[in-house]
Order: structure tokens, then sequence, then C-alpha cells
């Protein structure tokens, strides 16, 4: 379970985010780093294809806006919420910025790093483990990208 609904307001800002990415016809991923005291240190959406660049995920996105803001690439005691499953890269980023908690709305069960396909935030090779809560606000969550890909089925993406 995901903490009574202690999330909600945080996945709802992400929400907000990754229906942002819609409008550059980007996949509506979106990510919030909020810090020990609540407040929004980074946000993101997905921005790949309004920048070109392919590491333009939301989290990625949140992280570096979250470590501008405070000053540093360790980002301890601070919490990522993202509204779908991180990937691998994703993963990756998230164990390098040291977040603690990660908060994800929709599992993706095809290539998801953080418990679906595989496990990298969690695994104990690694020199941080991550706490995962998932399923808050999944079924908006999931909804926001079933309609999306429905638009786009038998397009070339």
């Amino acid at each position: 379970m995901h903490d009574d609904g202690r999330w909600d307001h945080a996945m709802g800002l992400a929400l907000d985010e990754a229906r942002a990415a819609l409008l550059t016809g980007d996949v509506p991923v979106g990510a919030v780093v909020v810090g020990p005291d609540g407040v929004v240190l980074g946000r993101g959406h997905n921005a790949r294809e309004a920048t070109g660049d392919p590491t333009a995920h939301a989290e990625v996105l949140a992280l570096r806006e979250a470590a501008a803001a405070v000053g540093e690439w360790r980002l301890a005691g601070t919490t990522l919420v993202v509204t779908l499953e991180p990937c691998a890269m994703c993963a990756g980023a998230i164990l390098l910025a040291r977040v603690p908690r990660l908060v994800l709305g929709a599992w993706e069960p095809k290539s998801g790093a953080t418990g679906s396909a595989w496990d990298l935030v969690r695994d104990r090779r690694m020199n941080h483990v991550v706490e995962v809560r998932g399923g808050v606000r999944e079924a908006e969550c999931a909804a926001l990208l079933t309609d999306f890909f429905a638009g786009h089925r038998g397009t070339d993406r």
C-alpha cells in the first residue's frame, strides 16, 4: 500500500507534468522530486520528441532540476514520484543520485526496471538501495498512457 494517500498530491503534480508531455507528442510520463520537507525540488515530463534528446525522460529531467535546486548531485532525503515505472536508464539515474525512495503510479511489465522486468534499484549488489512504493493513483496513470497509445496505434512510433 502507499501510506494511506500520503503521496496522492505529489502524484497529482506528476500527472500534471505527464499531461504537459502530450503537447509535444511525447509519451505522457511525468515526475516530481520532493524534498524531505515536502517541497517540490524538481519537475519533469518526457521531452524526447520535443528536444530530440534520447535521455529526456521525465525522471532524468526532474532529477537534474532537483540537483540544481539543492546545489549538488546527491539527493539524499528526497522522493522521486513518477507516473510510470522507470526504465533501466532512469533506474540507474535514481541510484546514482542517491534517491532513497521511489513512488510510482503504473507498473511497466515490459521494460520496468524497479520491480517488473528488472529490479535494479533494490539489487543488493549496488552501492545504494531504493525503497519502492507502487500503485499510487495507478488507474489514472495507466489510463493516460493507454489513451495516448490507443491514438498512436498503426503509426510509425
